[in-house]
């Protein structure tokens, strides 16, 4: 029998739903609502896919649509689409258990289990020292448009992706040759690769809470009791966020007893092991929009002018300059030219950082601009040519520095790393029923 029981990993053994057999999950599976903000051909192409099937596009507002003309309207349909699929059965509930996922994309696949976690077992305040630990700050506007969306939504269907640090591969990796069910094994749409699911009962997931047992114990011996990090965020941060402030929200109509056992209590995410060879950190760029009739150069300046402000020295440099020893490179791309902002005994530690805290005066306090932040370079080229944007290229961030980076410092500068491409974001499949 495993020391401990589920609640205290901060995990919840879920009653997943699905669509019903024979549904179409090529035309059911639709990526996270957060990707493409900026190219609406990729979901309008979505919507020319999947026509008058049951799909997961209507049970999700693309965040292209967002406090937009339209959006309530959106809303209300997607309430609507809810309320039948339950009603005329396209969604099934299983008993309770979990997925076990192999998602091949880029030509590499990981490992993930689709679970749920306590919110009361995490925290997204600065400086909080939770069980599930966010990774980079949460910006708290960001909560209401996507609270309109959960509000009293009878379903939740998130894209949340945490990570556990498991070197071992002792807790996921095993289920490989667990008993399970093969429910889906499908090709995704839109270049996303290729996803199966299995289900496992709760029965079968012993040797995982075992092994949870054993790496909890590890981390109350590295960190100290109180202070475990033993979830940390890789996706899906405001999600995660915006399920909590439902919760808050919630609770304070509930008794004690109640709040034990309402299903709102728990938002479905996937855990992955950050050992998984199969998962890699890409940088998430940034470009920027003149709203004032700026050119792009001009917007590079005034960044420059900041940057110059907030950190020793900054100017632009040609592509191929050399910067100096412990200085920082972001390459810069408008429709009149390119190069690179060299940024001299920078203020931060991470090259996101220093951009990040320049982009903020200009984007919030000036309001010149607007800014979108763009995973691949391609999508950055694309965009970064058009008349008024701008775009910067950021490096990589070594995966197994996250933990230790957020147990010591806390939240990272948001948007600091993503898991893989565009392309390879969580898919919707799964969902769960949190109405009481």
């Amino acid at each position: 029998m495993a020391k401990y029981d589920w609640s205290k990993f901060g995990l919840h053994i879920p009653e997943i739903m699905l669509p019903k057999e024979g549904t179409d999950y090529f035309k059911w599976a639709v990526v996270a609502c957060d990707q493409f903000t900026s190219e609406p051909e990729y979901w309008d192409k979505v919507e020319e896919i999947v026509g008058d099937a049951p799909s997961t596009l209507r049970l999700m507002l693309p965040e292209l649509y967002l406090d937009k003309p339209g959006e309530a309207e959106r809303i209300k349909d997607i309430r609507a689409a809810m309320d039948k699929y339950l009603e005329d059965g396209t969604l099934r509930k299983m008993a309770p258990g979990c997925m076990l996922i192999k998602r091949t994309a880029e030509g590499r696949s990981r490992l993930g289990l689709v679970i749920a976690t306590d919110l009361e077992a995490y925290d997204f305040s600065k400086g909080s020292s939770s069980l599930t630990r966010a990774t980079e700050g949460t910006v708290v506007e960001r909560i209401p448009p996507r609270l309109r969306i959960r509000g009293d939504a009878p379903i939740e269907m998130p894209h949340i992706l945490i990570l556990i640090d498991d070197p071992d591969k002792s807790v996921i990796e095993p289920l490989v040759d667990a008993p399970k069910e093969v429910i889906y094994d499908t090709d995704l749409m839109m270049d996303g690769g290729h996803i199966t699911g299995c289900f496992i009962e709760e029965k079968n997931l012993e040797g995982a809470k075992e092994a949870l047992s054993a790496l909890y114990d590890k981390a109350e011996e590295k960190y100290g009791a109180g202070h475990v990090i033993f979830q940390a965020m890789g996706d899906g941060n405001h999600s995660l966020a915006t399920a909590k402030t439902a919760w808050e929200n919630i609770k304070k109509t509930l008794s004690p007893e109640e709040i034990e056992v309402h299903p709102a209590r728990y938002a479905l995410c996937e855990i992955e092991n950050i050992h998984d060879d199969g998962i890699v950190f890409e940088p998430i760029h940034r470009v920027i929009f003149a709203n004032q009739g700026q050119s792009g150069m001009d917007l590079v300046n005034k960044l420059v002018d900041h940057l110059g402000k907030l950190n020793g020295k900054a100017y632009l440099a040609d592509a191929d300059a050399a910067a100096p020893e412990g200085a920082f490179e972001i390459p810069y791309i408008t429709g009149a030219q390119r190069g690179k902002i060299i940024i001299e005994e920078p203020e931060n530690k991470l090259e996101v950082g220093a951009l990040q805290a320049a982009l903020d005066i200009m984007v919030k306090e000036e309001k010149v601009c607007d800014i979108d932040y763009i995973h691949g370079t391609a999508a950055v080229e694309k965009l970064s040519v058009r008349d008024g944007n701008a775009g910067f290229m950021l490096p990589p961030m070594d995966k197994f520095m996250l933990f230790p980076a957020v147990a010591a410092d806390g939240a990272l500068p948001r948007k600091t790393f993503s898991m893989g491409e565009a392309n390879e974001k969580r898919y919707y499949i799964e969902s769960r029923y949190i109405a009481k």
